[in-house]
């Protein structure tokens, strides 16, 4: 089994946050795929499902971000998983909006969320970070991250919730590059080829036919002058 963990804050104040986009990964994953409806336990809502014929947990820990550690470590001993089952999607303020990456292991970076999980199961789990922009001062950051998407952002946001999606698969079975590959695909795809086949080429404008040439005047000089005067 592998445990996904998505990232957020509890109720309807913040569902539409920045700070809660990996609350909004789990949930595109859960409608997409068919999993479970969401229930109560692990201080979290869980949904059950299957992506890739691998069993997956999706968890949404309902103790406020900076305790996701605590739901996190319940669930894991309850599966006998390790760290190397775990999946988090959160918000990264360090990439640019709609860009994600995989990475295995290694620092919490300031935060909150994956700062309570190191402090409960290691840091040895993978995460998908899942970029919101920066403000652009620290001491902005706070607002920023608590404020929810503008209008503006729902085209890329939208983007990028379809091609987690299209990955979720090749995540559960630990293929990160398959998945980023996936993800790609929806927020940068490749443009379409205008040369196969011809079919994307514009329609030939048609050439206007040349005017006929003029029939040879074999008539003699009296004959022209004549026909003048007719």
């Amino acid at each position: 089994m592998k445990l996904f963990v998505g990232l957020g804050n509890p109720g309807a104040k913040y569902a539409h946050n920045r700070h809660n986009i990996g609350f909004m990964a789990l949930d595109r994953i859960a409608g997409d795929h068919g999993f479970s409806p969401w229930k109560s336990k692990f201080q979290g809502q869980i949904s059950e499902g299957s992506l890739g014929g691998v069993k997956v947990l999706l968890l949404k820990p309902q103790t406020f971000m900076n305790n996701s550690g605590q739901s996190v470590g319940e669930a894991m001993r309850f599966y006998k998983l390790t760290p190397a089952d775990v999946t988090v999607l959160h918000d990264e303020l360090d990439l640019a909006p709609g860009k994600a990456r995989v990475k295995q292991g290694g620092g919490h970076a300031g935060h909150n969320g994956l700062r309570s999980i190191h402090s409960h199961i290691g840091a040895d789990y993978a995460r998908v970070r899942l970029g919101i922009g920066h403000p652009g001062h620290k001491d902005a950051v706070a607002g920023y991250v608590l404020r929810d998407f503008p209008k503006a952002d729902e085209a890329w946001l939208d983007d990028l919730m379809r091609g987690i999606c299209d990955g979720a698969a090749e995540l559960a079975k630990g293929d990160g590059g398959k998945f980023m590959n996936a993800v790609a695909l929806r927020t940068a795809p490749p443009r379409s080829s205008t040369s196969a086949k011809g079919k994307d080429k514009p329609a030939k404008e048609a050439k206007p036919e040349a005017d006929a040439p003029e029939a040879e005047d074999t008539r003699s000089p009296m004959q022209r002058l004549v026909d003048k005067f007719r």
